[in-house]
């Protein structure tokens, strides 16, 4: 998915972000606004994975969008 696009309908993806990946805090979400690599860091960070493993997850993330 397109980072504008990502931007762009932050608010909406937000709710299904925090359902997707429940360890990230409030905090993390309001900080995260849209940023993919953030989102990368903070999964890494939440849950323990390297950081092609936190990228291959919002990808597949993104996909269950369409």
């Amino acid at each position: 998915m397109n980072q504008d696009i990502i931007e762009g309908k932050w608010k909406q993806l937000r709710g299904s972000i925090r359902n997707q990946w429940g360890k990230l805090t409030d905090d993390d979400l309001d900080r995260l606004d849209g940023n993919q690599q953030y989102l990368s860091g903070k999964l890494q960070e939440r849950y323990g994975w390297a950081k092609d493993k936190a990228d291959e997850e919002i990808k597949r993330f993104e996909k269950s969008l369409h």
